[in-house]
């Protein structure tokens, strides 16, 4: 059996205990973004599974678009990823 190479860490540890590996990132193609698929990208640039750099390019994001759900996260949890409560998180 042989391993690809892989650039940085294969595996990280989050806080909660969780092992987060790159099979835990949703598919390069994704195009409908829930909650549980953002979140899961957040984590894994925060724990460094992946730069920003990595991410934005991996799932076509932008720069504005990726801070606002690492905001949302950090201020709100995951519930403030989900689209129907944009609005309840939204700073006035």
């Amino acid at each position: 059996m042989y391993l690809k190479k892989v650039e940085g860490p294969r595996t990280v540890t989050t806080a909660s205990g969780h092992v987060m590996s790159l099979a835990d990132l949703p598919p390069v193609n994704t195009r409908r973004w829930v909650a549980s698929r953002k979140a899961a990208v957040v984590r894994g640039v925060l724990y460094g599974l992946i730069t920003q750099a990595e991410a934005l390019d991996r799932y076509g994001l932008s720069d504005d678009e990726f801070r606002e759900w690492l905001q949302a996260v950090s201020q709100h949890g995951t519930d403030a990823l989900k689209a129907t409560n944009v609005q309840k998180y939204r700073q006035p």
